[in-house]
């Protein structure tokens, strides 16, 4: 600490680094089924949230296509939630599908380590 302070003295116009100043979170790349993502463009969503979907790449695979997106934990934590409704029910019918594709991205969300 007094060699810090020390060269901070000595150095007025340098700031100091901050130590428990949080990293930046980077993007990261996720694919959401094509069933979720159709749902989500259909909800309300944040403008960050809308940018990543409407920036998202189409991969077709088989009769359906997966959407490839790009964002910050934070961004698929919020998409994720966003899509309850498809896994409980409530206010939409109960399709199995949905269900499993929901539970699909869920599990590569909570990959990253974010809470989901």
């Amino acid at each position: 600490g007094a060699i810090r302070t020390a060269v901070a003295d000595l150095m007025p116009d340098h700031t100091a680094i901050e130590e428990d100043v949080p990293a930046p979170e980077l993007p990261v790349t996720l694919d959401m089924s094509g069933k979720v993502a159709d749902y989500l463009r259909t909800t309300e969503l944040e403008p960050a949230e809308r940018a990543a979907l409407d920036h998202g790449v189409t991969v077709r695979r088989g009769q359906g296509y997966t959407l490839r997106i790009t964002a910050v934990p934070t961004v698929h934590c919020q998409l994720l939630a966003c899509c309850q409704p498809l896994d409980c029910g409530q206010g939409v019918p109960a399709v199995p599908a949905q269900r499993k594709t929901r539970r699909e991205y869920e599990n590569r969300v909570t990959g990253l380590g974010a809470p989901a």
